[in-house]
């Protein structure tokens, strides 16, 4: 099975656009949308034009342009003349990214089982674990990681508007994923663990098992970000 990594993205988006010089607002917009999503600026946080521009060297036009991007895209909240704040994820957009992810995911398994893919995927996934494993010291780099590791169950199912839907996920994915790893330091390894044992399911065609697994892994997340779990 070709991987379908590529299809979701590596999550480097600061460092690369394809083609061109980026400009100063995309310079800007990759800038700070990195380091939100990463939560080097962290919930709450309240950034100023000058402060990103300075880190940027850039004026605080394209920042500021930087800004009513982000703000469109629910990262931050402007204050005219203070700043803005770094939006909180809400309790009810945890409850609503998981549910989501259960959804395509369940769905992804049933198809690919039913359409006699599940092996080829299994040992696809296989070895995207054994790549997360290299990474499991970078939070940023291991959570881009992870979801490429699930986004190659749903490529597999060969729906593209599926993909797509997944694909508007992903920031939301890193962003809690990476929170995830910063409250409980013990995950990381739970998800190794948890990402090996839906891949085995998948090459052994367990259907019943690779549901279960994909149950239990989205609400441990879910319930670490809830701050719920036992």
């Amino acid at each position: 099975m070709r991987s379908q990594v590529g299809a979701f993205g590596s999550g480097d988006e600061e460092d690369t656009v394809v083609g061109r010089q980026r400009t100063a607002t995309e310079r800007a917009y990759a800038h700070t949308k990195a380091r939100i999503l990463d939560g080097t600026y962290p919930t709450g946080e309240l950034l100023t034009e000058g402060t990103v521009a300075e880190a940027v060297g850039l004026s605080r036009t394209p920042v500021r342009e930087a800004f009513l991007r982000l703000e469109a895209e629910q990262l931050l909240r402007l204050f005219p003349k203070r700043g803005a704040l770094v939006v909180p994820v809400s309790a009810q957009e945890v409850d609503d990214v998981m549910e989501v992810r259960q959804m395509i995911e369940r769905f992804a398994v049933e198809k690919v089982i039913g359409r006699n893919r599940h092996a080829e995927l299994g040992a696809a996934m296989r070895a995207s674990v054994d790549r997360q494993v290299e990474l499991i010291d970078s939070a940023r780099r291991f959570t881009s990681a992870d979801r490429d590791f699930h986004g190659l169950l749903v490529a597999a199912t060969g729906n593209h508007v599926l993909v797509d839907l997944y694909r508007a996920l992903r920031d939301r994915q890193l962003r809690m994923g990476i929170s995830a790893l910063k409250r409980d330091p013990e995950r990381a390894a739970q998800i190794l663990r948890e990402h090996r044992l839906l891949a085995d399911a998948l090459l052994a065609g367990d259907r019943d098992g690779a549901l279960a697994c994909i149950g239990s892994h989205i609400e441990g997340t879910e319930k670490i970000l809830r701050g719920t779990r036992a």
